[in-house]
């Protein structure tokens, strides 16, 4: 064999050994030609995309029964208790257990990363974001933690009454964290969510708004566990599946996390987390007497220091004639972070056999071509 046919056949080879790895790499709606609104995406149309947030995530599927996780959003590399970010959460619904609220309500500021995992598992994650903290350089005289933290309930796949998320899991996805691209689908804090009666998810999405308008990039990240009559593009994809709200038990909660480079105050930032909201109706998401919807958003544009000599904070903040671009990049983003959510999302099996399946892309991108809403 000739040196130049054994180089050729070794290249063929590992081209056949990549390939199936490629393959199971899911497709984004946007790789079917699938478009949501008129404001292009950032770069890796992720949370990501706004400068210096990182996502961290921590995936349990072991044996039969444990089928969740944890994801960790931080929106800054320095130390959030020191440098706190302004933020709003704006309740959509309330059957839920979101901890943290109050005070970022009354002040208007985030002092942790922002935790997603299950319900049950609330207290632990909220207590791993103290230790996180305390043990922070700088912050050795600390006595109160605000921790954020945010859930769904995930128990038909996964056994949440085993409680099987530990410290060390969100600790661990907090180290983790980091810029780039961000993994959708069954991993971290959807690993065992359920959506529109599928498989749910963790999906993210980002609207780069052009210079004549700012320039500012809006990023969101979804934990999608909720039901309604499944839109998409506006297509009724719920109704053409069999599958939609009244029909099936498809109760059940999405948390949806903001963020954005532009300078928004806390008053502003409510603002933006109620169209987010509307985003999650786009989606055909009803809201329901059992979900517990919650938005969280932040901007990174400036901190607030948790000491100072000033008496007085002084930074500029958008005004208010400003903001409506602001607001259609949050809705676009939502609505298609969690689509992203239910394509990337697969098949899965957990506790007691339950299985739910995953959304048949290839005949749900075959209604939208009908629909004229895909290549």
């Amino acid at each position: 064999m000739s040196i130049l046919y054994r180089h050729h056949f070794l290249i063929a080879c590992l081209f056949f050994l990549i390939q199936p790895t490629m393959a199971q790499t899911p497709k984004r709606p946007r790789d079917y030609g699938i478009q949501f609104g008129v404001l292009p995406t950032g770069p890796l149309n992720a949370i990501t995309d706004v400068a210096g947030v990182r996502v961290g995530q921590v995936t349990l599927k072991q044996g039969q029964n444990i089928r969740t996780g944890v994801t960790a959003i931080l929106p800054h590399n320095g130390n959030q208790f020191q440098q706190k970010s302004p933020a709003a959460i704006y309740i959509g619904n309330g059957f839920g257990k979101l901890a943290g609220y109050s005070q970022v309500e009354e002040l208007g500021t985030l002092e942790t990363p922002i935790i997603l995992t299950n319900t049950l598992s609330v207290p632990t994650a909220s207590d791993a974001l103290i230790d996180y903290t305390l043990t922070m350089k700088d912050n050795e005289n600390v006595r109160s933690v605000n921790s954020v933290v945010g859930e769904t309930n995930d128990g038909y796949l996964n056994d949440i009454r085993g409680r099987h998320i530990t410290r060390q899991h969100v600790l661990d996805a907090i180290r983790q964290a980091k810029t780039g691209a961000v993994e959708e689908g069954n991993v971290g804090a959807g690993t065992g969510t359920i959506c529109f009666g599928f498989k749910g998810g963790i999906g993210t999405s980002s609207r780069k708004l052009p210079a004549s308008l700012g320039g500012y990039t809006v990023g969101a990240l979804v934990q999608t566990n909720f039901g309604g009559e499944l839109k998409i593009a506006g297509v009724p994809i719920g109704v053409a599946l069999g599958k939609f709200e009244f029909k099936e038990n498809l109760d059940g909660s999405c948390m949806m996390v903001v963020l954005t480079d532009a300078p928004l105050d806390a008053r502003n930032l409510k603002r933006l987390a109620k169209r987010a909201f509307m985003g999650l109706a786009r989606t055909g998401g009803i809201a329901s007497n059992g979900s517990g919807d919650y938005v969280i958003a932040v901007s990174t544009a400036y901190t607030i220091p948790h000491t100072t000599k000033n008496t007085v904070d002084e930074m500029k903040v958008l005004r208010n004639d400003n903001v409506s671009p602001l607001f259609m990049a949050a809705i676009e983003a939502t609505e298609e972070a969690i689509v992203n959510s239910l394509f990337a999302a697969q098949t899965l099996m957990g506790d007691q056999n339950h299985t739910v399946e995953q959304l048949p892309v290839e005949k749900v991108v075959e209604l939208l071509k009908k629909a004229g809403q895909a290549r």
